[in-house]
């Protein structure tokens, strides 16, 4: 078995969403789903199928988002694993309505960070073993930055 990491690709205003699925349709799920949930989003989705012609699936209404989308997919090749890439919102927006997808076996990271996939290889194919999410911590919070928190999520509108 080989062990790699793979970088994810990514214009810094993008967030993504990295998870598996199991099932061909889960595309066209995945892709309702974000625009009942936030028709604003602009967005870009891949999968890799894990059986039969074994293509990587895409869809979205951002054609830069798709193609970001398709090149990741690629470059993790991971079975049934689907990347979400987006703009004009943010993962926390649709991540419920992609968990309830009854296909979605589970989900690896939401984030906006840069990000690191550890995939493995074997003579059968790839899968994800974890995800480095941003950069370990540089210290415990203190009252400033509890209050910095605090006035930032007011600011952005996701707190009164």
């Amino acid at each position: 078995m080989d062990i790699k990491t793979v970088k994810i690709e990514k214009p810094e205003d993008v967030n993504f969403i990295l998870g598996q699925s199991h099932f061909i349709k889960t595309i066209e799920d995945l892709h309702e789903a974000i625009v009942q949930t936030v028709p604003q989003m602009r967005f870009g989705i891949a999968f890799c199928e894990s059986s039969g012609p074994a293509l990587v699936r895409f869809s979205g209404n951002d054609d830069e988002l798709v193609e970001i989308a398709k090149r990741n997919a690629v470059n993790i090749s991971a079975g049934h694993s689907f990347v979400i890439f987006m703009r004009d919102g943010f993962p926390l927006n649709i991540l419920n309505a992609v968990k309830n997808i009854p296909e979605v076996a589970g989900i690896y990271c939401a984030t906006g960070n840069p990000a690191e996939i550890i995939v493995a290889e074997t003579d059968q194919g790839c899968g994800i073993l974890g995800v480095i999410d941003g950069v370990k911590p540089k210290g415990i919070e203190t009252e400033s930055d509890k209050l910095a928190r605090h006035d930032f999520l007011r600011k952005i509108g996701y707190k009164l």
